[in-house]
């Protein structure tokens, strides 16, 4: 299997300065720590630095690891409310270096990892950060889809039932020993989901706090990055995801809220955030809001079977992948108790 980690810098840098105008090589290319999906890597040239997100190598379940949808989003953001780096190319030629990519601007700001935001030491900057994530979320669900040329970069009908439709089957793609809590939880959101309120709009499908970037002063998110679950769906599956990461506990790699005294750090609590974010699309309340919440369990422990699969197929990103499939029972269980504390 080919090492994702590595690049024929030689025969990409001649490709670039071919296809990119103003691009000139020789380059160094060094992978981004972190992420379980598409590699990406910082390409330092004569002409500048850039980004590389490629598709890795090997076979790949059905749509995944797009990254010709996520170039075609970027760019069509590129002169909207939603902040987004500049993208330059979009390269289909696997023989170039084993598989998709595109090259796009590479930004120079903050990423942050940790819900508490414990590095930031200021609590008005903690409060302003919070504010500013929900604003682009409102944002982002407020899109304009004709005029971004988007109308067409999702399938018609029930959001909810289509994606139920396709995680299961991902799921069950890459599901190496039998889950019992995660067929519980698909069972449950099967008979529980609401019906169809024909809302739409573009949805980002992986939207947290360390999928955006801030400026060096952490006032302004100047990119949302990792486009690849983007599609046009239900607004209310974005803002139940972001909330559903920041119920998860605190230690270990979620780094979520749990058992956190929010208001002592100037985090809004998960009401005041949904509220928010309701004042600013113009809406009263959210009904059904634990189905939601249930469904962003599923769905990111789906994600996260396949990321173990392919580190068992020898095909992960990212050298943590291998550990990974141990988090879906605690994911499905996690929504269980939520499901049984709501129905309380």
């Amino acid at each position: 299997m080919a090492d994702v980690s590595q690049l024929d810098e030689a025969k990409l840098a001649g490709y670039l300065e071919a296809n990119i105008e103003g691009f000139k090589g020789p380059i160094k290319a060094e992978k981004f720590a972190g992420g379980q999906s598409n590699p990406t890597f910082k390409i330092t040239a004569t002409s500048g630095e850039y980004v590389l997100r490629r598709q890795p190598p090997g076979k790949l379940l059905k749509s995944a690891h797009a990254v010709d949808r996520e170039y075609r989003v970027i760019a069509a953001l590129q002169n909207s409310g939603v902040p987004v780096a500049k993208v330059y190319h979009l390269c289909e030629d696997r023989e170039v270096i084993g598989s998709m990519f595109y090259i796009m601007e590479f930004c120079d700001g903050n990423v942050h990892w940790d819900a508490q935001l414990a590095d930031i030491d200021d609590n008005s900057i903690r409060g302003n950060m919070y504010d500013e994530m929900n604003r682009v979320l409102a944002a982002l669900h407020s899109v304009d889809l004709e005029k971004t040329g988007l109308t067409d970069y999702g399938k018609p009908g029930n959001y909810f039932a289509r994606q139920m439709d396709r995680w299961s089957k991902q799921y069950r793609a890459s599901e190496m020993e039998k889950i019992e809590e995660m067929d519980q939880l698909i069972e449950w959101l099967d008979n529980n989901q609401p019906e169809d309120d024909g809302r739409v709009s573009l949805v980002h499908g992986d939207y947290r706090l360390d999928n955006v970037m801030f400026d060096k002063n952490n006032d302004k998110i100047i990119a949302v990055l990792d486009w690849e679950l983007s599609t046009l769906g239900h607004p209310y599956a974005d803002l139940a995801y972001q909330c559903m990461q920041l119920r998860m506990p605190g230690a270990g790699d979620m780094k979520g809220l749990m058992g956190i005294d929010r208001a002592a750090l100037n985090i809004p609590s998960e009401e005041e955030y949904v509220a928010s974010y309701c004042k600013r699309m113009g809406m009263d309340c959210i009904p059904n809001w634990e189905f939601y919440i249930a469904f962003s369990y599923f769905r990111l422990a789906a994600i996260i079977q396949g990321v173990a699969k392919r580190a068992a197929d020898g095909n992960a990103s990212s050298k943590k992948a291998a550990g990974m499939g141990a988090y879906v029972r605690p994911m499905a269980q996690f929504a269980l108790d939520n499901i049984k504390q709501t129905a309380k």
